[in-house]
């Protein structure tokens, strides 16, 4: 009777695990975007924008591995599941509290860090953290160089 009663625990608690939320690692897009960065194009207009989420779930784990989060748990009890979504979200509301709208303007960000972070305690509370930092850069119309009318001419002659 007492190994009954200990299969069916483990059993109850391996299928509770198995059906609970889970949340796995970073959303890894890929976009290729080839920007010169060396001809005076852009300024830079913020460094360390920060922007971080979390969410708190009990009967979990969560395991982070540099700017990777895992995460299995069975009862969401806060925050948002979609955390890298989340942060990115609070790190561009941070550079819009400091340095104005974002809309009309083109801006980008570099030198992109992800940091994860987990509180666990023993598979009954565990709280996932990410934080993102970045440096904020706008890109600007190169100035135009007017040619004067003798170096016109010649640019002219030159084609």
């Amino acid at each position: 009777m007492k190994y009954f009663v200990m299969r069916l625990f483990v059993l109850g608690f391996a299928s509770t695990m198995l059906i609970g939320c889970a949340s796995a690692g970073r959303f890894n897009a890929m976009n290729l975007t080839n920007v010169e960065l060396s001809e005076g194009n852009f300024h830079v207009i913020a460094t360390n924008v920060y922007g971080e989420a979390s969410a708190q779930y009990l009967l979990g784990f969560s395991l982070a591995q540099g700017g990777e989060m895992h995460t299995v748990a069975l009862i969401p009890l806060s925050g948002d599941r979609l955390l890298y979504k989340v942060a990115l979200e609070n790190l561009w509301r941070n550079f819009e509290q400091a340095h104005g709208k974002v809309e009309g303007r083109s801006l980008a960000l570099v030198n992109v860090r992800f940091d994860a972070d987990a509180i666990n305690a023993l598979f009954f509370y565990t709280k996932p953290k990410i934080s993102i930092r970045a440096d904020v850069i706008e890109f600007v119309e190169p100035p135009v160089q007017k040619l004067t009318g003798d170096e016109g001419s010649n640019r002219a002659q030159n084609f």
